[in-house]
């Protein structure tokens, strides 16, 4: 009986090796594709945007690309505390 169930059971068990290399193979070959698609960013775009705190009370996000900026209140008692954008004054 033990001789008879090992030798149904090799099948089973090749047939599930193969599997586990194909998906594996898959899963490595799908990684490698995402990490391609994140190298071809721009160089320009790695560094496009610049936060600045021109003083305690207000936080400037500043975009080089288009020239607009957000400006955010860190103090609730003064002024908005949600980020609005504005055009900057260099841009035409």
């Amino acid at each position: 009986m033990g001789v008879l169930m090992s030798k149904n059971l090799m099948p089973f068990s090749i047939i599930f090796l193969g599997i586990c290399i194909v998906l594996g193979s898959w899963l490595i070959s799908h990684s490698l594709k995402l990490q391609s698609k994140e190298d071809k960013i721009k160089p320009d775009d790695k560094f496009r945007y610049e936060l600045v705190s021109p003083n305690n009370s207000n936080i400037i996000l500043f975009d080089k690309q288009s020239g607009d900026y957000w400006r955010k209140f860190i103090e609730n008692s003064e002024g908005p505390t949600n980020w609005e954008k504005q055009h900057s004054p260099i841009s035409p």
